[in-house]
């Protein structure tokens, strides 16, 4: 099985985001039982916290399912349970890498990157624009499932 580790800064926006919309298009493409999804901080400053209100709103205003759940963070261990470990924004990779140590086996990526893309998911906590944050998750799963799906023949 494949396993993916999406992180931003408190796991409460971003992250969960591409953890339900990547999710909702495995199920959609028949390899939920292919891959395995979740999500990640960099930051313990909301840990156990909840997914943020208005991340909610814009998955249930797409019909993306998600689960109640709680904020946890990246830990050492989790470079090594992880295939992939996909950051948001650079901030991101820098504290990925930081965390993870040396990334001597190529597992973590922007998710952008997987668009031939160096930018970033801006931050909604900041910005306050979820359904631009929405659209740039939605359009980074996408490539990352091509490429997945190619990689891996699926």
């Amino acid at each position: 099985m494949i396993k993916i580790c999406f992180v931003c800064l408190g796991n409460i926006c971003r992250s969960p985001m591409a953890e339900f919309i990547f999710q909702f298009m495995l199920e959609k493409n028949n390899l939920q039982d292919k891959i395995f999804v979740a999500s990640k901080a960099t930051s313990t400053e909301e840990v156990g916290n909840p997914i943020y209100f208005r991340a909610v709103e814009v998955l249930k205003s797409h019909q993306i399912p998600y689960k109640d759940r709680q904020a946890t963070v990246l830990l050492r261990k989790d470079y090594d349970t992880f295939d992939y470990i996909i950051g948001m924004d650079s901030s991101n990779i820098f504290h990925i890498n930081r965390i993870c140590g040396d990334d001597s086996e190529n597992k973590v990526f922007k998710l952008l990157s997987f668009c031939n893309s160096n930018n970033d998911i801006e931050d909604p906590w900041y910005t306050g624009n979820f359904n631009k944050v929405y659209e740039q998750i939605y359009e980074g799963c996408s490539a990352l499932l091509k490429f997945l799906k190619n990689e891996y023949k699926l």
